[in-house]
């Protein structure tokens, strides 16, 4: 018998997971950091983040005491990402190693995003396998 496991959406760093729990240090029960994608800047999309409860279609991830919640228009385009940290000496902000990223504007406040190929995902995860 084949024991399916679900796959997550995106993998979430440690050190995201630490930043995701600061945050939600003072949220309300049940909130988490809400990823999703819109349109706009020079390249067609950009990552938003904000505190908030989850929605009927939503993925939620928990992390160690905190909770990532991808937007369900997003899934598609976050399938196999990870979310992570990145900190100079100024500043921490959360970035994205996203495999459905083709291209980045200049100034890295938008990304063009294409949809996971879901062929290759359930080939990648193993589902129907025996």
């Amino acid at each position: 018998m084949t024991t399916i496991q679900k796959m997550s959406v995106m993998n979430v760093s440690p050190a995201a997971a630490e930043r995701v729990r600061a945050l939600l240090a003072t949220a309300e029960e049940g909130q988490g950091l809400r990823v999703s994608v819109e349109k706009g800047g020079c390249a067609g999309m950009s990552y938003k983040m904000d505190i908030a409860e989850p929605k009927k279609g939503d993925e939620i991830i928990d992390v160690e005491g905190g909770r990532v919640i991808v937007d369900a228009a997003a899934v598609l385009y976050l399938l196999g990402t990870t979310m992570d940290v990145k900190t100079t000496q100024f500043a921490s902000t959360f970035v994205f190693e996203n495999p459905n990223q083709t291209s980045a504007c200049g100034c890295g406040e938008s990304v063009e995003l294409k949809p996971a190929d879901l062929g290759k995902v359930d080939a990648a995860s193993g589902i129907g396998d025996s």
